[in-house]
């Protein structure tokens, strides 16, 4: 899956010059935590709602209302942009993945979608969670099977033509290494909710089950 698939494609941005106020107000509006920054047409940055807070006088304060919407109106997004900010950003031909593994690397919550140079588009971490929700196939009613692996070529094709023999549909595997067990992990969703034959037949195989469960779509 790409990142194309899950960007949000209407993309509220500012400008240098914008006021804070005209930001705080995109922001509740549209629901959106970030803008990304434009000046001249370029991506330069990115704001977010903790950015804004951080420049708006304190609740404590002592000025009248007045005041504090004339300040709030003053002060430009050039002025609270992170003059050392890294500018993180990702094609849209990227894969989700590589998205999620930027944002955990560097801490943040959003990345601009830029292609060519041009803002295409901003992917947040709400479309990561929906996206591996999805590839995960946990929107669906299934069995979970957690079981260790052999590592050894030919373990996978095993497993999964143990399953298709039994005439049963699998919504999805995944394989990881296990740091703690210092073992290959499996965990197998498949369709059939009738897996007491399936485990046997894994556990006859030589596989350690570890865990099943049936997951039900509202839970």
């Amino acid at each position: 899956m790409k990142v194309k698939e899950r960007m949000a494609a209407d993309v509220k941005t500012v400008e240098m010059d914008s006021s804070i106020t005209e930001a705080f107000r995109l922001m509740k509006e549209n629901n959106i935590r970030r803008l990304p920054v434009m000046d001249k047409g370029k991506l330069v940055g990115i704001v977010t709602l903790s950015d804004l807070n951080q420049a708006a006088p304190s609740s404590a304060t002592s000025l009248s209302i007045h005041e504090l919407n004339y300040l709030l109106a003053k002060t430009k997004i050039r002025d609270i942009v992170p003059k050392k900010q890294k500018l993180l950003s990702i094609s849209p031909e990227a894969y989700i993945e590589t998205a999620a593994k930027i944002m955990r690397e560097n801490t943040v919550s959003g990345l601009p979608v830029v292609d060519d140079g041009n803002l295409v588009g901003i992917v947040t971490e709400t479309d990561i969670f929906d996206a591996f929700i999805d590839i995960l196939g946990v929107r669906r009613t299934h069995t979970r099977i957690d079981f260790y692996v052999k590592h050894r070529p030919g373990s996978l094709a095993e497993v999964t033509g143990l399953i298709a023999a039994r005439d049963i549909s699998i919504i999805n595997t995944v394989v990881y290494y296990d740091e703690k067990k210092e073992k290959y992990k499996m965990i197998l969703r498949i369709e059939d909710l009738d897996y007491e034959p399936v485990v046997e037949e894994l556990k006859e195989k030589g596989y350690e089950i570890e865990s099943v469960l049936i997951k039900d779509a509202n839970d």
